[in-house]
């Protein structure tokens, strides 16, 4: 094609450091992603039983909140390492489902339509494309669990005191673990899925299958056989053994002492799959040439 007016120009404006070029990817994720009201609902969710926790904490410290119920705070749920455990919980739950709805698409889409190498052809390296990718969920589900999670406990330890919040620090801590814990294999299981399963309702019923059938087939094979090592395949079982260890909350209390796991080996299970996730995403996601 002839070019009759030379008036092209370079930019010449700011450019992003190249250390943070992969948020150029969530950026224009996050316009599709918002569009799905199904996602904006469970978001929603998720802010309103954070609410709900703040008013738990903020109603012990209130006389005249307890004096229009008719209750003294003796009657009120003590917050302590337990409720902020099962808040963390909830809190997962709804990170579950919303990894569910917009993981599955993460790689599939750039796969499908042979978008790889139009990304791996510029000053874009393949870690810093998976960081990219990584980073649309970990910045979504780290807004649902530690870092309202670490509010709420600022909050808590605003309204008890420094001796409170000297006492309880250990909270803060398994907030912010178990939530990292969680977000990291939530993000790579999504993605690893994402790059091998191309159908999007397959993804998604795969990640879902992957939390919930290896936890009832462990659960049949320690009744039947009276071991706990069977959930070594199971990640939703591994979480929670790591979850309640840093919350300093005995999962014996619920389960036969022969049925749990020690806390090193749901550890090592989690870096298993993690391993095995970066392994299926190293496997795929390559660099290729495309001839026209």
């Amino acid at each position: 094609m002839s070019v009759y007016e030379h008036t092209y120009r370079p930019y010449e404006g700011p450019l992003t450091l190249q250390s943070w070029r992969f948020l150029v990817i969530p950026r224009h994720a996050y316009r599709g992603v918002f569009q799905s009201k199904l996602f904006i609902g469970v978001f929603a969710l998720s802010i309103i039983c954070t609410l709900v926790m703040a008013i738990i904490i903020y109603l012990p410290h209130n006389v005249n909140a307890l004096a229009l119920f008719q209750v003294s705070s003796a009657d009120l749920l003590i917050v302590g390492g337990n409720a902020f455990r099962i808040w963390l919980t909830i809190q997962t739950g709804f990170a579950f489902l919303l990894t569910v709805l917009i993981g599955p698409v993460l790689v599939s889409r750039d796969l499908t339509n042979n978008a790889l190498p139009l990304y791996l052809s510029r000053p874009f390296s393949r870690p810093e494309y998976l960081l990219g990718k990584a980073s649309v969920l970990v910045i979504m589900l780290s807004l649902m669990t530690w870092v309202p999670g670490l509010l709420l406990f600022l909050f808590q330890s605003y309204l008890s005191g420094f001796e409170w919040f000297s006492q309880n620090l250990y909270i803060a801590r398994a907030l912010f673990l178990a939530s990292f814990v969680w977000i990291v294999v939530l993000t790579l299981s999504s993605l690893a899925l994402s790059a091998w399963i191309k159908w999007r309702v397959a993804a998604s019923g795969a990640l879902f299958a992957l939390f919930t059938i290896p936890t009832a087939i462990a659960t049949m094979i320690s009744e039947l056989f009276r071991t706990a090592w069977s959930h070594l395949f199971s990640p939703s079982t591994l979480l929670k053994i790591v979850s309640d260890n840093l919350f300093h909350y005995s999962t014996s209390n619920d389960f036969d002492p022969w049925m749990v796991l020690p806390v090193w080996a749901g550890w090592a299970g989690l870096a298993g799959f993690v391993a095995f996730f970066l392994w299926l995403l190293s496997r795929k996601v390559r660099a290729y040439e495309v001839i026209v």
